[in-house]
């Protein structure tokens, strides 16, 4: 048997449930009693796993970080994913845009000392460009930035998987696009920021789908104006996340560029794709947001006899396969809150933090806010591993040009 420690027999683990199903018990309270949580209980099956779907990944929390030399402004931050990464690789994120206020609380929670321009004391909106370009000037920002502007606009009009949690019924089923009047331009408004301020070398992220959604070629003629300004600009590429160390299949749509001498060159993809096994076999004592849900027996009894990579359609969740990536961490609907996937080794869903290692936080990143909102932050953002290496690309291309 693989997994956590101090686990139940299937024998006991069937009692507790039987007793809490037919007496009315919480499993919870059960477990209590017992003195056992949750991580003792046990899948019926655990087939075998290779010694190298369970080796040690790549991980932030091992690197020392770079003297943070190039500055650095971000947009759309989010929870901070690229802003972690590309503080890794040795920029100095001077200032974070962001118009969430529970994640520009997690922004200063983890750097007090960092501008975060938005709520409470600014809107944070991207799309007032006036307002807020006047906002940068007063800040320091100013045309010709000798630094990097990097950032993903909200994705989920472009989105396969956040448009389709609605009923087919729905409005919001079909992927807008850039006919979603709230967010289906913003990325727009991000460019005319560079064109602005014409930063030594910019980086744009979102999801696959939205070249999909761009029938009229609008963002080929937005960069093609950015090409015109004297940028060298990288082919719009999709990459897999898992394929440059993150263990979790995450497809992203990636474009960057630079207006100095050396173009940017992207980090080439690796052969194999990293497996999720090992992220479970990671201690998490004195680690912060790691609250696990406290499921029905019902439930319990469901997700037990899942096999690998099986789902619960009742609650739509997956037990992950631990010798594959993991499945993609989501944010879930911004009513609903978050949700998981199923631990591989024991049949609960995932935790925060442990969705924010397959996403590649660092251990002491800390999440702000009810934990439904902390399911949303980690899911929404950049893998900082990801992050990391992408903008490790843009400082070799701009290393030399820095005034």
């Amino acid at each position: 048997m693989t997994g956590s420690e101090n686990k139940v027999t299937l024998l006991k683990q069937n009692e507790l449930l039987q007793k809490a199903t037919h007496k009315g018990i919480a499993l919870s309270k059960l477990l209590s009693l017992e003195k056992l949580t949750y991580d003792a209980l046990r899948y019926e099956d655990y087939p075998e796993i290779p010694d190298s779907c369970l080796q040690p990944i790549e991980t932030l929390d091992e690197k020392e970080q770079c003297n943070r030399a190039i500055p650095a402004v971000s947009f759309f931050s989010g929870a901070g994913g690229f802003d972690v990464g590309f503080s890794y690789a040795g920029f100095d994120n001077l200032i974070s845009i962001e118009f969430n206020e529970i994640c520009c609380n997690t922004l200063r929670k983890n750097n007090p000392e960092k501008t975060v321009i938005g709520p409470p004391f600014y809107s944070g909106d991207i799309s007032k460009r006036d307002e807020l370009a006047n906002i940068l000037r007063q800040k320091g920002i100013t045309t010709g930035f000798q630094g990097v502007f990097h950032g993903g606009p909200p994705c989920q009009s472009f989105s396969i998987a956040a448009n389709q949690r609605f009923n087919k019924d729905d409005d919001n089923f079909k992927r807008k696009g850039f006919d979603d009047e709230e967010k289906g331009t913003l990325i727009f408004d991000y460019i005319w920021y560079i064109k602005e301020f014409q930063p030594l070398a910019f980086l744009i992220e979102n999801v696959a789908g939205i070249m999909e959604c761009d029938t009229d070629g609008r963002i080929k003629t937005a960069l093609d104006e950015l090409c015109n300004m004297g940028y060298s600009i990288t082919e719009p590429q999709v990459i897999n996340a898992a394929h440059y160390g993150v263990p979790q299949n995450r497809m992203r749509w990636i474009v960057a560029g630079t207006r100095g001498k050396t173009p940017v060159v992207l980090p080439q993809p690796s052969a194999k794709v990293t497996p999720c096994g090992s992220v479970f076999f990671r201690s998490l004592n004195d680690t912060k947001n790691h609250i696990t849900r406290e499921h029905t027996a019902q439930s319990i009894s469901r997700y037990m006899v899942l096999p690998y990579g099986g789902r619960d359609k009742l609650g739509r969740v997956d037990r992950l396969d631990p010798r594959l990536p993991s499945k993609t961490v989501i944010a879930g609907g911004t009513k609903g809150g978050g949700r998981s996937h199923l631990h591989p080794f024991s049949p609960r869903t995932l935790s925060v933090r442990e969705c924010a290692r397959l996403q590649t936080f660092p251990d002491d990143y800390v999440f702000t806010g009810a934990t439904a909102r902390q399911f949303t932050q980690v899911g929404n953002a950049v893998p900082p591993l990801l992050a990391y290496k992408l903008a490790t690309a843009l400082k070799n291309a701009i290393a030399n040009e820095i005034v």
